[in-house]
């Protein structure tokens, strides 16, 4: 009876190990998307801004004006975003912003947990957005 017993305590020690193991990588594994799915917010609500400020008049400050990102920048700065050159910086990571063909492309990264999103910008319509995660960056806007 006590090497039964012994047995059965040794088979739940391992059981319960295993479960804790399994935990921490389905944990590890949702905190990667969790932040992916954050990066992809960030860089649609940036791709959004982008698009009413080219929608918006010159004589206020829109996209026709001479002071191109600059002033949707200043908009960003507003929201949250700590700015360094053409990437802005928030919690869920950093978005470089960079011309792509007649569009703009968003490339949102982050270091813990390593992801890497995509939003390109091709014209004003809700449709002209378009994401991707992780791989090489979308073809240009043509």
């Amino acid at each position: 009876m006590g090497q039964q017993q012994l047995l059965l305590l040794v088979l739940g020690i391992v059981i319960v190990g295993l479960a804790v193991v399994v935990g921490i990588q389905a944990f590890g594994e949702n905190q990667k998307k969790a932040n992916q799915d954050a990066l992809v917010n960030d860089g649609v609500r940036i791709a959004s801004d982008a698009q009413a400020w080219r929608l918006k008049p010159a004589a206020f400050g829109g996209g026709a004006s001479a002071a191109g990102l600059s002033a949707l920048a200043n908009n960003w700065t507003a929201l949250g975003y700590t700015s360094s050159g053409n990437n802005y910086i928030n919690i869920n990571g950093s978005f470089a912003l960079a011309a792509s063909g007649t569009g703009l492309l968003i490339t949102g990264t982050s270091t813990a947990p390593d992801n890497t999103v995509y939003v390109r910008v091709c014209g004003t319509a809700s449709t002209d957005i378009t994401t991707s995660v992780g791989g090489s960056a979308p073809t240009a806007c043509s």
